[in-house]
């Protein structure tokens, strides 16, 4: 049991000690002309004009159904691809 509890404490230790590390993705994500730098989590979409999406990162961008990236996933926009959402209403960067 002390063996696991200390391999556990190690990597928690190890995790939070590593200086610089970030879960955003790399490159800009263009929602509607705005471009987001190495951007992170949920984005809203446009309520009345239907979005353009542009994923310039190092990640996918999953299109979600409903507002704060709740709902379905209904698609994925890969790195380098444009996507014209129709009827949704919020993306989240892997």
């Amino acid at each position: 049991m002390a063996k696991v509890l200390g391999t556990c404490v190690a990597a928690a230790t190890l995790a939070l000690a590593v200086p610089g590390t970030s879960y955003a993705a790399h490159g800009f994500l263009t929602i509607d002309g705005v471009a987001h730098r190495n951007p992170s989590g949920c984005f809203p979409l446009g309520d009345f004009v239907p979005s353009v999406v542009t994923n310039q990162t190092d990640s996918v961008v999953e299109v979600w159904s409903g507002p704060d990236c709740r709902g379905q996933v209904e698609w994925l926009i890969y790195p380098a691809e444009t996507y014209r959402p129709n009827g949704n209403r919020s993306v989240f960067v892997l």
